[in-house]
Parts: C-alpha cells; sequence; structure tokens
C-alpha cells in the first residue's frame, strides 16, 4: 500500500508542484494585502443611495476633502506675513564707512571740486534720511506686491511691528532718492559723491527665511483635518437620496473610520480569512481556465509559473507604489499584463488574466470602483485595438492608444460623478501619460521573458524570418538550390496554415531553417548539383542514406550554435520524422533482394511532428521536393502526386502526435495542388 503511494506521487509530481506554486502565490498575495476591512456599501458621487437607510454606527468626524484642504492651505501660505529683521546696528555704521571712504577717495583725486566738509555734510545727510526709513531686502517673494501690504518687521528685542512693504526703500530706490537730491547742487562733484553712496548703502531690514518658514508650518499643521461629526445612531442618508458632495464627504469618512476600526481590532483575524477565500477563488479560476481551455499552458508549469509571475508580480509592484504617497496608482502600465501575455499565449487568456489581476488589486488600491471601471476598459480596447505588436513603431502606437483610452474613459467617468467640468482632477492626465508611457517597456520586457522562459514572440520570428540575416544568407551562398527550396516550403506551409489554423509566422520561419544542415554538404543534396557529377554515385547506399540523414542531425547542431530558440530547432528535428530515404531503400533492395537489411539504416531518427505548425511543414517540404521530378505538369501528375505523398506519410502515423483532424488534411491537400498548379502553370510559347 505504501509502495503505491510512493509510485502514484512519483508519477504526480508535475501536477504537485503545479499546486505548490498556486499555494504560494495565494499565500504571497494574501501577506500583500492591507490587513484591513472593507466598507460594505459601495457609493458614488451624483448618484442615488441604492441600499437601506443608513445610521452612524458610532461617531465619527467629517473629514475635509483634499481640495478643501489644499484651498485653506493656498489661503493660509497667500496670507501669511513675512518676517523681516531690522538692524539698528546698521545705519552708524555705514555713515562711519561712508566717512572713511570720502576721505580716502578725496585726496586720491585731484579733479574733486568743493570742500572736503560740503561732501561729508551732504552724503551724511543722504544716508541718514534713508536709514531713517529703512533699505529693505529684495526677495522674490515681494516683487510685485502691493506697497501697502503688510510685512512683520522684528527689532533686536524680537518684538513684532506689522509694516506696510511700501514705507521701505530698496537698494535701488535709495539711490535714485540720493541722485535727485544733489541734482541741483552745482558746487560738489555728483558723479564723486553718488560712486560713494552707492559703494556703501546697504539694506538694514533683512528677510528671515527660517522664521518665516517655522511659523507658516505651525500656522500649516494647525489646520483641522475635519469639519464637524456625526453621532453614533444619527441618520446619514436615506434609500433613493442623491449622494451630494456634501453626502459623499460624509459617507466617505465613515469608509475610512469603518476600515480603519475593522483593520486596528480582533476582527482582523477574520479579515485575513475572508482575503483568504477572495485569494483562493481567484487563483482557482485561474486554475480552472486553464486546465479547460489551455491545456498546453496548463501542463507546462513554466508556463504556469510565468502566468502567476506576472499576476503576482504587479500585485506587489502596486503595494510598494501605494505607499509612496507623491505617486498615483495610475501610474503603473497595467496594460503590460494583457500585452505581455498576448504575445506568448493568445488574446483568450490575455484578458482572462488582466481581468483577474484587476479585480484582485480592487482590494488594495483607493477608490476601487474608478480603478476598476479606467484599467478594464483600457485594457480590453488596447488587446483588440493593437492586433499585433511585433513591430518597435507599433508599441508607440499602442501607447497612444491607451492614453487615448484613459483619457476618455476618465472624462466620462469624472463628468458623471461631478456633474461639472471643474471637477475633474486634471493631474491624473499627467500619471495616464505616464502610465502609456512605461508600457514601452513591454518591448525590453518580451525579449528578457524570451530568454528565460524559452518563449518566442512575434517580434523574434520577424527578426529570424528575414532572408538577410546572416545563417540565411549563408545558407544561400553554400547552397543556393536548398535555399530557394526552403523559400518555396515556407510559402506552401505559411499557406496551410492560414487556411487550418494555427502560427503563419512560425511555421514560416521554421521552413526558411528547417534544411539549414544541408549547407555543411550541399554537393550530396540534388537541388545544388549544377555540374552534373553525383556524389553519391561513389558511396554505397547505407552510405548515402547516412549523409541525407546527417543534415537533420547537422542542422539541429548549427541552429544551436548560432542560438536559435527551441521552438525553430523543432521543425528542423521533426520535418521528416521517423520516415525512411525511400530512394536509397529501394535501390538497395532492387540490388540486394536475397539480403536481409536493417531498415533502421535507412530511417529518419524524429521525433514526430507535434503541432499542425511541424506537420504542415512535413507535408509542405516532402510535396515540393517530390514536384521537381515530375516529367509532365497537370492537374492530374500533381494531384496523384500530393495524394501518394501525404496518404503514405498518414499511413506511417507521422501525425498522430498532432491535433491535425481529417478535414485539415484534405484541406491540405487541396491547397497544395493549387499552389503546385500555380508554381507549375503552363505558359502560352511567343513567337520568336
Amino acid at each position: 500500500m505504501k509502495q503505491n503511494w510512493i509510485t502514484y506521487i512519483r508519477h504526480q509530481n508535475d501536477f504537485i508542484f503545479k499546486i505548490l506554486m498556486f499555494i504560494v502565490a495565494i499565500i504571497l498575495v494574501t501577506l500583500l494585502f492591507p490587513k484591513e476591512g472593507k466598507f460594505k456599501y459601495e457609493f458614488q458621487k451624483n448618484k442615488p443611495w441604492v441600499h437601506e437607510d443608513l445610521f452612524a454606527p458610532f461617531d465619527f468626524a467629517i473629514n475635509k476633502t483634499p481640495e478643501e484642504l489644499k484651498e485653506e492651505e493656498n489661503k493660509i501660505k497667500k496670507q501669511h506675513l513675512l518676517y523681516f529683521n531690522l538692524d539698528e546696528d546698521l545705519p552708524p555704521k555705514i555713515i562711519n564707512t561712508f566717512k572713511q571712504e570720502l576721505s580716502i577717495r578725496f585726496s586720491d583725486t585731484i579733479t574733486v571740486v568743493g570742500n572736503k566738509k560740503d561732501y561729508l555734510l551732504i552724503g551724511k545727510g543722504l544716508l541718514t534720511s534713508i536709514y531713517e526709513k529703512g533699505v529693505i531686502e529684495l526677495i522674490d517673494e515681494i516683487e510685485g506686491i502691493k506697497k501697502d501690504s503688510p510685512i512683520l518687521l522684528m527689532d533686536k528685542k524680537n518684538v513684532g511691528e506689522e509694516v506696510e512693504v511700501g514705507r521701505f526703500f530698496t537698494i535701488k530706490s535709495a539711490y535714485d532718492t540720493c541722485v535727485a537730491q544733489v541734482k541741483s547742487n552745482k558746487n560738489i562733484n555728483q558723479s564723486f559723491l553718488l560712486s560713494i553712496i552707492e559703494d556703501v548703502i546697504q539694506h538694514n531690514i533683512k528677510y528671515n527665511n527660517e522664521l518665516t518658514q517655522k511659523i507658516l508650518k505651525e500656522e500649516l499643521s494647525s489646520i483641522s483635518l475635519v469639519s464637524g461629526g456625526v453621532y453614533e445612531k444619527e441618520k446619514i442618508i436615506s434609500t433613493g437620496e442623491l449622494v451630494t458632495p456634501e453626502k459623499f464627504k460624509i459617507l466617505s469618512s465613515l469608509k475610512g473610520e469603518y476600515e480603519n476600526k475593522l483593520g486596528s481590532s480582533n476582527q482582523s483575524l477574520w479579515i485575513i480569512i475572508g482575503q483568504v477565500i477572495l485569494v483562493l477563488l481567484f487563483f482557482y479560476a485561474i486554475f480552472i481556465f486553464l486546465k479547460v481551455t489551455h491545456p498546453k499552458v496548463f501542463n507546462d508549469n513554466l508556463d504556469v509559473f510565468f502566468v502567476l509571475l506576472i499576476v503576482v508580480g504587479f500585485i506587489g509592484l502596486t503595494v510598494l507604489t501605494l505607499k509612496i504617497e507623491q505617486v498615483s496608482i495610475y501610474a503603473i502600465p497595467f496594460c503590460i499584463i494583457p500585452l505581455l501575455i498576448r504575445t506568448f499565449f493568445g488574446n483568450r487568456l490575455a484578458l482572462f488574466i488582466y481581468v483577474i489581476t484587476i479585480f484582485l488589486l480592487s482590494f488594495t488600491v483607493p477608490n476601487s470602483f474608478e480603478f476598476v471601471l479606467l484599467e478594464t476598459i483600457t485594457g480590453i480596447i488596447t488587446i483588440f485595438t493593437v492586433l499585433n505588436v511585433n513591430k518597435r513603431a507599433e508599441f508607440f502606437y499602442t501607447a497612444v492608444i491607451i492614453f487615448f483610452v484613459f483619457l476618455f474613459s476618465y472624462l466620462g467617468y469624472s463628468l458623471l460623478q461631478e456633474g461639472n467640468i471643474e471637477g475633474v482632477t486634471w493631474i491624473n492626465l499627467g500619471w495616464f501619460a505616464i502610465s502609456a508611457g512605461l508600457t514601452l517597456l513591454t518591448y525590453p520586457l518580451i525579449y528578457l521573458f524570451e530568454k528565460v522562459f524559452g518563449y518566442i514572440s512575434d517580434v523574434t520570428l520577424l527578426e529570424l524570418s528575414d532572408t538577410n540575416n546572416s545563417l540565411l544568407r549563408e545558407l544561400n551562398l553554400k547552397a543556393p538550390g536548398t535555399f530557394q527550396h526552403s523559400l518555396q516550403v515556407s510559402n506552401l506551409a505559411e499557406e496551410v496554415i492560414r487556411e487550418i489554423g494555427g502560427d503563419p509566422l512560425l511555421v514560416r520561419t521554421g521552413a526558411l531553417y528547417h534544411d539549414i544542415g544541408k549547407m555543411l554538404s550541399p554537393a550530396y543534396f540534388i537541388e545544388n548539383q549544377t555540374s552534373g557529377i553525383n556524389p553519391h554515385d561513389d558511396l554505397g547506399y547505407e552510405e548515402s542514406a547516412n549523409v541525407i540523414i546527417n543534415h537533420v542531425i547537422k542542422g539541429i547542431e548549427l541552429a544551436k550554435k548560432h542560438q536559435l530558440p527551441e521552438q525553430i530547432i523543432d521543425f528542423i528535428r521533426t520535418h521528416h520524422g521517423t520516415t525512411k530515404t525511400q530512394y536509397f531503400l529501394k535501390m538497395f533492395y532492387q540490388e540486394n533482394p536475397d539480403v536481409e537489411l536493417d531498415e533502421t539504416l535507412f530511417q529518419y531518427p524524429g521525433p514526430i511532428p507535434y503541432s499542425k505548425e511541424t506537420a504542415a511543414l512535413m507535408m509542405a517540404d516532402s510535396v515540393e521536393a517530390a514536384s521537381r521530378s515530375l516529367k509532365k505538369y497537370d492537374l492530374d501528375s500533381i494531384t496523384q502526386l500530393v495524394e501518394g505523398i501525404i496518404d503514405d506519410q498518414v499511413k506511417e502515423n507521422q501525425f498522430i502526435n498532432t491535433d491535425i483532424t481529417f478535414n485539415d488534411v484534405t484541406t491540405i491537400k487541396k491547397m497544395f495542388i493549387k499552389k503546385l498548379m500555380n508554381i507549375y502553370h503552363v505558359r502560352i510559347e511567343y513567337p520568336k
């Protein structure tokens, strides 16, 4: 019995590991969630109250709105007095300095007109009259204000007096007054006297920034955060009553106080249990959705880990952002979630995971209804508007789409809620622009996840399918016939995949590389033999078969050397499946009918195709190669060729690991016949 349990667990280790990943994700998300309750009523401004009559469950204060607090703060800043210090000891020092400068310059200047005493008397009088009023320090805060605006002037005893700023001189106005005073005096050298006054004059009323900011800070900190209160059992709102801005403020205050009380009480344990239940249900939804609709993703634990990493990672990022008061939640580029998942797994899974993540985040963010509305509509429109993000320029187009969807959805919601354009918080548009800009990080993230998880995106496929890249150029130079064959195969395979469903870009890229192993010995493959010499003439049939079969092995080695993705290498591995080199096998039997032969010597190592794309490539490769040997190109010969080759592959069970149907096989045959008829159609012979 014990042995049976051990065997069962060993066989179920992948599933057990998957369950452990989900359990870890649930624990992490629950730990990240804030440990506070949620207000059980939803309400919107300017909308009717749809719940039962609400009475206050306890006494609480009505909090002022951020707008009200900002208005009070601005009012205090506008009315706040600037503090200046009066330096009463400075004027005598200035006059003394003037005397000294006058003596020095008077003795050094020969051409000075008049008596030194006259200069001293006039200068001293001018400076005395100036400092009777005072010379104020000119700062940005008082430039442009009215002259009757008050300031607080502090003397040396720290006694303040409220005075008008216009009663004081500035250094410029003081100098201009001196110019006007001495202008009519012809007995002195005016410019000589004014130059000394200009050099010695200083402001004796200096701005006290430290005291000003200290008093301002005290005034701001004294702003009351509440505007009244509500008593327990007092009726707040009735059913059907409109949620006016005033009622909205009261309800928001109750919501905040209610959630704080729950989070700080012994009820927090029940809150955690509630969070665990809800998170468990959300992750179970992901689990069952993957299992039912995306079994391929579900069966690959690496894919499951990637999906869970995206969900938990963005929840963690959101919780960290909420701790930074200066940053809005709308700056986070949530649209990266669907863009990343769609790149690797398609639209359906991308939309589901995105919506689940947004719902989970609604338990952590403020204004959850607004958040869910804006983010959901933006994500949905982004997914289905930008169908293919496979070029760098399209990422910029995606960012523009995201910004404008945010813009219009937010404007619509704000106008609906506020009832006027003044209620729109325009700064949010800046956060939307930041979020849209950060969505450009999707491009490097795709590259990162490709390297870490071994994924492949359309961007990478487009780069690989460019025939100007180094490996394909080398194939064209060394094996031009094989290169042309690969181009034809890629066209055929791409067309049938478009018809039966699948990834056309993937199969096209895989087809271009499926025969790269031939470039190491191109002369052994008939499409590259242009001189009429066939190296196989000097080899035995087993040796020839080995050379042909080795192009698969050599191709895999070459692809790994050039770091091609595994998804492309799979096309090289499977394009011949476990079929045999029929030509050399039949020739051997013709010449040695009685010899027993190990046919595995003529068999490709496999594996057989595992998807529609790899199956389509195998068919296209065989049909295109065989079509070159037809002696006559008409409907009958091409139909017989296509039917025979594909039917043989079906009989050899080459497609049993794929999800390809008999209807798909019939469609593929018709497509190949049609395409080959177009390629080898009979042309009209023009007269010479």
